[in-house]
């Protein structure tokens, strides 16, 4: 809570104890059974969790993108997997209330916010992960409607959420021919693939979002045509600190749970506690978490007073805070010895339920060409 008002520790009280007392217990269940814990978290909506930095009039909390990020932490330590799908979530919802007209913003997001409804991200496809700005998804206009043909990979919550945020081809290749849509389950030509088998992250639904002559009416495009490139990209700046931040959460409880392991566990009549080796991979773990929190609240505040360094300064938080932090959450599970490898033991989930954000909102190694070609720009 260094540094924090009185308000953010506030903030960050009532997300603790809403993991600890409502996510915690059933993490482990979640991940074995693959759950998606729709009520719980429609319970964390009502603490304003579902829209946090969305505008109060269409139902947001309204805070900024630091208060965001503390959240994110907080609910994390509870259920990563859970708490990365609401960071999902709600990037979506802030793009329809930055980017909607007043009609989208009224339609669609007081019921994201309450999480009555859900929403899915709609950007990566089978032959573009990386290179999002070559997607070939397309849209053809035929009067008042798209048609939109293609597919989407990957998509958290797909098939079990209400709200798809498109990008789709509406022009030429390039960034420049790319627009955004939003569409509705239900939505003739609409499908899903099968519910994928993953590592970790079990506790949302992840499937392919498959387009077949999917009629879209043309007031569900967000902003000017040829401006979804621009959309997806600064929804990212921001759901890098998201997933960032619940990587900070994972570490944080895997601190804590290998802390507590080194004090009860004795091996040749004394604690593990009592190893230097260990107390000193202890100190470094702490001491690379606290690192990498401050560099992700640094950019989470660069974001939110839209500074020109923001996006670098969020692919840097992103690309260091999920390295050190999967590692942090390791090196806890080595601390368990064999205790570590049995899913009885929750670090194993946390390292598990982490692994993935190396990958996701852009690959850690597009972080470094991000922050690589800035500074050779510079």
């Amino acid at each position: 809570s260094t540094g924090l008002t009185e308000d953010q520790k506030e903030f960050q009280k009532v997300a603790l104890d809403f993991a600890a007392k409502e996510m915690a217990p059933h993490m482990a269940e979640w991940d074995e059974k693959e759950i998606f814990p729709v009520e719980t978290m429609r319970k964390a909506a009502q603490l304003g969790f579902g829209g946090i930095y969305v505008k109060p009039d269409v139902g947001g909390s309204g805070l900024s993108r630091l208060d965001t990020s503390i959240i994110f932490e907080a609910l994390s330590t509870g259920c990563t997997s859970t708490t990365a799908y609401m960071s999902i979530h709600n990037m979506c919802v802030w793009m329809i209330d930055t980017f909607g007209n007043e009609e989208q913003r009224r339609r669609f997001c007081p019921s994201l916010c309450s999480m009555e409804k859900f929403a899915s991200y709609c950007l990566t496809e089978p032959g573009s992960g990386s290179d999002a700005a070559s997607l070939l998804t397309s849209a053809q206009r035929k009067g008042d409607t798209y048609v939109l043909n293609g597919s989407k990979a990957f998509i958290s919550g797909g098939g079990d959420t209400d709200v798809y945020v498109v990008m789709c081809r509406t022009g030429g290749p390039g960034p420049k021919g790319i627009s955004c849509l939003v569409l509705e389950k239900g939505m003739p030509g609409l499908s899903f693939g099968k519910k994928e088998k993953k590592v970790g992250w079990n506790s949302q639904p992840t499937r392919a979002v498959i387009f077949e002559d999917c009629v879209v009416p043309v007031g569900n495009r967000l902003g000017a045509e040829g401006q979804g490139f621009s959309i997806a990209m600064q929804g990212l700046n921001g759901g890098r600190i998201n997933i960032a931040s619940c990587s900070l959460g994972a570490a944080h409880a895997s601190v804590l749970l290998a802390q507590e392991h080194l004090t009860v566990r004795k091996q040749f009549g004394e604690p593990l506690a009592s190893n230097q080796y260990l107390q000193f991979r202890l100190a470094e773990m702490a001491t690379r978490l606290v690192a990498a929190r401050l560099m992700v609240r640094n950019a989470a505040r660069a974001l939110q007073e839209g500074r020109e360094d923001a996006a670098v300064l969020c692919s840097m938080a992103k690309l260091f805070a999920t390295d050190e932090c999967f590692g942090i959450c390791n090196q806890a599970l080595q601390m368990h010895g064999g205790y570590g490898y049995l899913k009885d033991y929750a670090v194993q989930q946390f390292v598990r339920d982490i692994r993935v954000h190396q990958i996701l909102e852009g690959t850690n190694e597009v972080m470094r060409m991000i922050v690589a070609r800035n500074l050779l720009q510079g």
